[in-house]
C-alpha cells in the first residue's frame, strides 16, 4: 500500500519533468551564460576566444553604470512603460464595458479592437513609421490644426511619439483580460443591483470593479514588463543608433552588444534588464500570495 501511494505521488513530479528540463535548457542556461559572459572582458578580440577571456569580476557593471548611458536608459525605459500602462487601463476598460453586452455587431466589432494586438510589432513599427516621417499623414494632419510642424522621429517628440505608437498597439491587452472579468460576473450580480435600484456609477464601484482587479492587475503588469523590454517596435520606429529621447533598455544593449561588440557590457546590462523585470514581477507574486493566504 505505501508503495502505490509513494509511486501515486510522485507521479505528478515525473509529469513536470519534461517542462522542467525544457526551461532549464530554455531560461537557466542562457541566463548562467549571460551571468558569467558579463563578468568577462568579451569584446571582438577575445570573442574567438571567450572562454579564455579575461575575468574582470564586476568590472563590466561598473563600467555599465558609469561611462554608459544605463541609467539614463533605464530611467527612458520605466518612464515610457509607466505611461502607456496608466494610458491604456481606461481604454481597455472603456473598450470592454462598451462590448460586453450583446448588439448586432458585436463580434465584428471585438475583432476591430483586436487588430492592433495581432499584428505584429514589426508591421506596426513600419507603417507608423511612414505615417510619423517628415511631410508625412501625421504632420500634414497636424499642420490643419494650428500644429506647428516638427520631427516625430527625432528629437524630445520622438518620447512621445513612442508613447502613442505603444499604447495603440498595447491597450486590447487590457481589454481582453477586462473582458474576461466582466464575462465571469454571475448575471444574479447585476439583476440585484438592478432591483436594488443602484445607479450606473454605484453598479461599477461595488459590482463590476472588485471583479476586474484580478484580471485587470494582471494586466496592467503583463503590459509594463512588455513595454519595458520592448526592442522591436522602437528598433523599427526610430533604427539604431536610436534618438536619445527613445534610447531604451533593450536597443542600448543591442548596440553595446551588436555594434560597438563589448558583449562583456550587453551581457551586463541584459542582466540589469532581468533584475528590472524580476522587480514588479515578484511584487505581483507576493501580492497573489497574499491575498489567497487572506481568503
Amino acid at each position: 500500500m505505501s508503495k502505490r501511494q509513494a509511486s501515486g505521488s510522485g507521479r505528478p513530479l515525473w509529469m513536470l519533468a519534461p517542462g522542467g528540463v525544457l526551461m532549464f535548457v530554455v531560461i537557466v542556461v542562457p541566463l548562467a551564460v549571460a551571468l558569467y559572459v558579463s563578468l568577462l572582458d568579451l569584446d571582438q578580440y577575445t570573442f574567438r576566444q571567450w572562454v579564455h577571456a579575461p575575468f574582470i569580476r564586476l568590472g563590466n557593471y561598473s563600467e555599465a553604470i558609469q561611462r554608459s548611458n544605463l541609467l539614463h536608459s533605464i530611467r527612458i525605459s520605466v518612464g515610457y512603460a509607466t505611461i502607456v500602462t496608466l494610458a491604456t487601463l481606461p481604454i481597455g476598460l472603456a473598450a470592454a464595458l462598451a462590448t460586453q453586452n450583446r448588439f448586432r455587431g458585436r463580434g465584428l466589432v471585438r475583432s476591430i479592437f483586436l487588430i492592433p494586438y495581432v499584428l505584429p510589432a514589426f508591421v506596426v513599427g513600419t507603417v507608423w513609421r511612414i505615417i510619423l516621417q517628415p511631410d508625412g499623414i501625421a504632420e500634414h494632419t497636424l499642420s490643419r490644426f494650428g500644429v506647428s510642424e516638427d520631427l516625430w522621429l527625432n528629437g524630445p517628440r520622438s518620447f512621445w511619439a513612442l508613447v502613442i505608437v505603444q499604447i495603440w498597439a498595447s491597450w486590447p491587452l487590457v481589454y481582453l483580460l477586462a473582458l474576461a472579468g466582466l464575462q465571469s460576473i454571475d448575471h444574479t450580480m447585476h439583476e440585484a443591483a438592478a432591483l436594488d435600484g443602484t445607479g450606473w456609477w454605484s453598479k461599477l464601484r461595488y459590482v463590476i470593479f472588485p471583479f476586474l482587479r484580478g484580471p485587470v492587475t494582471l494586466a496592467m503588469l503583463i503590459a509594463f514588463l512588455h513595454n519595458v523590454n520592448n526592442f522591436t517596435l522602437p528598433f523599427v520606429l526610430f533604427g539604431v543608433p536610436s534618438p536619445r529621447d527613445v534610447e531604451v533598455l533593450p536597443v542600448l544593449t543591442y548596440v553595446e552588444g551588436f555594434q560597438n561588440f563589448r558583449f562583456g557590457v550587453s551581457a551586463a546590462m541584459a542582466v540589469f534588464s532581468v533584475v528590472l523585470i524580476a522587480i514588479p514581477l515578484a511584487a505581483y507574486l507576493r501580492a497573489v500570495r497574499l491575498d489567497v493566504g487572506q481568503a
